[in-house]
């Protein structure tokens, strides 16, 4: 007995149900479509669509490796998405692949073009291989840089993301924040297929690193047009990591320890590529519960009949992403190295 309700939920999440996971005797693709409901519905979708309102801001070439596109839509009423897309001027004839990027926790998605703009940020670059978008492009790929609900130009600050208040008002609201954000990567991708005729819409993945991976992981759950995911120190059991320790609120989504675990949304994802990463000495999302929902997975991979299409990368630090571990694994699972045509 304990005065303590901490010691109560903890309890009770290493009893959790899993009420969505998959039966043995459950066929595969039936199994899918209920548990992608589910998630869909605890995750407070759909929202409600609104006129596109596209407009972009300005388009520059100033970099010699790319063209840069920055504009804005409407992803609800009263809400604009910002992005930047980053498309290789030397680059194989027919359209290409686009790689979503999406920061965690930072000051916004400078960090992800690799451009300092605040004190710190340069060592949160260098420091974690954070510049994804300049990574993508320089791989012949189009980069799709978004900024995140209350990340930097959105409701963020010079001091880091203000989730707090944005998060506590979604879920007072039926919605959570995480669900607003897979809202925005999705009508990004209709976004992006309306105005972009270079991109190929059947090769579209998304990545990120923290904050940025558990978007990745629920986008990919959920949207099925997605066909790639890589992300980086998120992938982990709920108990392990935002159960027992302080995380943001906008990790959160009400009831969903009880149906769900990290392992089972995976197999929401096959039998699309998936690429998880985490680090061996990663803290708030430990390696020895990620390896037991990377098993999961695996299972549900074998389930689908894709087990050729999960990887669990394993870098050798901490909370960061491993640019020279995760990028030869995306490759090799999806097929989708391009050559630009300036190399050999």
């Amino acid at each position: 007995m304990s005065l303590n309700p901490k010691t109560l939920h903890l309890e009770l999440m290493k009893n959790a149900p899993f009420t969505m996971r998959k039966r043995p005797e459950e066929d595969f693709s039936e199994w899918q479509a209920r548990a992608r409901a589910r998630l869909t519905a605890l995750l407070g979708l759909p929202l409600l669509r609104t006129e596109e309102n596209f407009r972009v801001e300005w388009t520059k070439e100033n970099d010699p490796a790319f063209t840069e596109t920055r504009f804005l839509f409407s992803s609800e009423p009263d809400t604009d998405v910002l992005c930047h897309l980053l498309v290789p001027k030397k680059s194989p004839e027919g359209k290409l692949p686009l790689v979503i990027c999406l920061q965690g926790h930072s000051k916004g998605m400078h960090i992800s073009l690799g451009r300092p703009k605040y004190e710190g940020d340069e060592k949160t670059i260098s420091g974690g291989d954070r510049d994804f978008a300049r990574q993508i492009v320089a791989r012949g790929q189009a980069a799709l840089a978004i900024e995140q609900r209350a990340f930097g130009e959105r409701g963020g600050s010079p001091d880091g993301p203000q989730c707090h208040d944005v998060a506590m008002q979604a879920l007072l609201l039926g919605r959570t924040l995480i669900g607003e954000r897979c809202w925005d990567i999705s009508r990004a991708i209709d976004t992006v297929a309306a105005h972009f005729p270079m991109i190929d819409t059947k090769k579209i993945a998304v990545m990120g690193n923290s904050g940025g991976g558990t978007a990745t992981i629920y986008a990919a759950a959920v949207d099925t047009r997605i066909t790639a995911a890589m992300p980086s120190c998120a992938f982990c059991g709920y108990l392990a990591s935002i159960g027992a320790q302080h995380h943001c609120v906008c990790n959160y989504i009400p009831g969903i320890a009880r149906e769900f675990d990290m392992g089972d949304l995976a197999g929401l994802i096959a039998p699309r590529a998936l690429i998880v990463v985490n680090g061996q000495h990663d803290g708030i999302f430990p390696v020895d519960s990620a390896k037991e929902q990377a098993e999961i997975a695996r299972g549900l991979y074998r389930d689908a009949g894709a087990e050729d299409k999960f990887r669990h990368i394993i870098g050798p630090e901490g909370h960061r992403f491993y640019a020279s571990l995760g990028w030869p694994a995306f490759d090799d699972v999806t097929g989708w190295r391009t050559r630009l045509t300036h190399e050999a």
